[in-house]
């Protein structure tokens, strides 16, 4: 299991390693720090996270390096010294102790190191309860952030002055928004705006900004927000079932699925009125006053319900498309794709296995087919087998839409710096619809574009006889080939090599020359 945990991360992995999960979360939180028990080499998140988030300060990680001197007289001494350094340095309210998976292998008692240190610290110590072995970057998240929940109330509910009293006006818990997250504080921002707009008060965000001393507040909101079903899911799980809040998971992503958003905290909030003999509006007034924001917003606040059906949209009708990312963006941007712009989705994937059961629900019926795989060289035949028009993915979909000239909209982590815009860019409510109706249309390439530059020698001027996903080097093409191939169109020029070069492999054909394109394009029926 870490041979192949290894060997995936010198490859490339959609999720990373576990403890990048519980160090997003505590990195996230205000006065939180984190000492990460690991070799030399497993301690680059810091540049990471100050790189991508472009942050101001510094991470608050600490790097507790085992090397052969620890080895030999032990870790414990080292762990502890450096968490209680820590703890006078910083005063932490809390600090969070995780070995790596390489770390892992030594099978130390770390909960003795965390109770030792706890009784010298300050600060709160606790060891983030995850496996390394079996779960990824995104599992452990969930978990670490449940467990810091999860600490601290039932540290509150011990004292006899604990007891849990709802705010007066509506107000909602804001979940699972954290660093290097994929546009989370976009998100945020939006969320807050589309929330003040129903007249709901916030009453935290966490972890992002969040402070755990305020942790103990959470069950004062009337209800709780899930944006990503990635992070947050256990939290908001544990919350219901603790102390009675009920949660909405509907990612407002898209027309449809923002309104349903709105719909189901309209309904969440009138429930909770009524248990708490509230007032609760005038009857169907109330629902009234909800479907006309959901109008007035749909038709002004968002133009992405006219864009849809202007020409320029109609020209994208039918076109192919295949999406593929983590599991709430990837559901949500295939059923905008194919229910709200008419786009053809060839194939729908995510690599959040955990979560296959869901997402398939999610999009079935929306696509031609479904790929679960945290193997991005099965994306990568997938996509070279169908040649959409269009990719909608993760950095690693673009890296490989470059290589078949197909172009690609990132929607989902993993990401590089250019999706961390410092402008607005929120993928959620009705200003998340245009910035998605934007980056959807701008991600095709347009045929007449293509031809037009081709027409005026402002593009494809050089050969490029080599992109492919294949190493394959059993042919060569001759130079009456490539002549032939420059003379086809940019924009099909792609698929027409692909298909020569598959019929030259089955067929044992070392030069590809005008004769055997011809014979490719006959054996296809062209």
């Amino acid at each position: 299991m870490q041979q192949e945990i290894n060997m995936k991360l010198a490859y490339w992995m959609y999720a990373g390693p576990a403890h990048i999960g519980t160090l997003r979360v505590a990195s996230s939180f205000k006065n939180v720090h984190a000492i990460m028990h690991a070799p030399l080499g497993d301690d680059y998140f810091n540049v990471m996270r100050s790189m991508l988030e472009r942050e101001r300060d510094f991470t608050p990680v600490t790097a507790s390096i085992v090397d052969r001197h620890v080895l030999a007289r032990g870790s414990q001494e080292k762990v502890v010294e450096n968490i209680l350094r820590k703890d006078k340095e910083e005063r932490p309210d809390l600090i969070i102790l995780t070995p790596t998976c390489t770390s892992s292998i030594l099978q130390e008692d770390l909960q003795n190191f965390v109770d030792r240190a706890a009784m010298e610290s300050e600060s709160d110590v606790v060891l983030a309860d995850v496996n390394h072995y079996r779960v990824n970057e995104l599992q452990a998240a969930d978990r670490t952030l449940e467990q810091v929940v999860r600490f601290y109330l039932e540290r509150e509910r011990r004292r006899e002055s604990f007891h849990v009293t709802r705010t007066e006006q509506p107000s909602a818990n804001i979940i699972g928004i954290f660093t290097l997250g994929f546009h989370n504080q976009h998100d945020c921002r939006e969320l807050k705006r589309l929330l003040n707009d129903l007249g709901i008060t916030i009453n935290e965000v966490i972890p992002e900004g969040g402070s755990v001393t305020n942790l103990k507040k959470l069950p004062q909101a009337w209800f709780n927000l899930v944006p990503y079903r990635e992070v947050g899911l256990m939290t908001a799980t544990y919350l219901e079932k603790e102390f009675g809040m009920p949660f909405v998971n509907i990612t407002p992503m898209g027309l449809v699925d923002t309104a349903a958003f709105i719909r189901e905290v309209g309904a969440i909030v009138q429930a909770e009125r009524r248990k708490q003999d509230l007032p609760v509006g005038v009857g169907e007034e109330e629902n009234g006053w909800i479907e006309k924001y959901i109008d007035q917003q749909t038709r002004f606040v968002s133009q992405a319900a006219w864009f849809s059906r202007s020409i320029d949209c109609q020209n994208l009708t039918g076109k192919k498309a295949v999406v593929f990312g983590d599991g709430t963006h990837a559901a949500s941007i295939t059923k905008i794709l194919a229910r709200e712009m008419g786009i053809h989705i060839s194939c729908a994937g995510t690599y959040c296995k955990q979560d296959a059961d869901w997402f398939r629900e999610q999009v079935d019926g929306l696509c031609d087919e479904i790929l679960i795989t945290d193997d991005h060289t099965q994306v990568g035949d997938m996509i070279a087998r169908i040649e959409p028009a269009a990719i909608f993915g993760t950095q690693m979909e673009r890296h490989i839409g470059k290589r078949l000239d197909i172009p690609c909209g990132v929607i989902s982590a993993p990401v590089h710096i250019q999706n961390f815009p410092l402008g607005y860019r929120p993928f959620l409510g009705y200003e998340g619809t245009n910035q998605i109706a934007d980056l959807i249309y701008n991600s095709f390439t347009l045929g007449m574009e293509d031809h037009l530059l081709e027409i005026f020698g402002g593009h494809d001027t050089k050969e490029v006889i080599t992109k492919s996903l294949s190493t394959d080097a059993r042919f060569t093409w001759a130079a009456d080939g490539v002549k032939e191939l420059s003379k086809i169109p940019g924009f099909v020029r792609g698929k027409v090599k692909r298909n020569t070069e598959k019929f030259a492999r089955e067929n044992q054909i070392t030069q590809i020359t005008v004769e055997v394109m011809y014979a490719a394009k006959e054996a296809a029926g062209g």
